[in-house]
């Protein structure tokens, strides 16, 4: 059986890794008050890192139960996400969702993150297998 805990190694844990993420973020993803952005990693697993401002979620209950909701999903969905780091950041008005409406715009936002990656994997597959072929000759 899988584990679904969510440990440290799932987890951005410091300054260095968020600003990875943000400098070399090759992959962007909304929701309806949420974004996300990605970076790939070489780890073989997904982390998460979140940035929710006092700015734009302005209760502490508020940030608190939109940060649960968003490590949850990860943690559900960990086996099933490819290896990048991943850092969520709360816009203005995500606070007024309910958790139904929150918990439906992260599984979006992780099936689109899953396409992306997937599809710029094919492409730079198809890319090396063209430039190895292009060597040989």
């Amino acid at each position: 059986m899988s584990s679904q805990g969510y440990p440290r190694q799932l987890r951005l844990l410091t300054a260095g890794d968020y600003r990875r993420v943000f400098e070399t973020a090759a992959y962007k993803v909304h929701g309806k008050g949420l974004m996300a952005l990605a970076s790939p990693n070489a780890l073989g697993h997904p982390r998460l890192g979140l940035i929710f401002s006092k700015k734009n979620v302005r209760r502490a209950v508020d940030r608190n139960r939109l940060k649960r909701l968003v490590r949850d999903s990860i943690r559900l969905r960990q086996h099933q996400l490819p290896a990048v780091d991943i850092v969520v950041l709360a816009r203005r008005g995500v606070h007024e969702l309910d958790n139904d409406t929150v918990h439906r715009q992260l599984q979006g936002m992780w099936r689109r993150l899953e396409r992306e990656v997937g599809k710029s994997t094919r492409e730079s597959d198809m890319h090396g297998k063209r430039s190895a072929a292009a060597h040989r000759e």
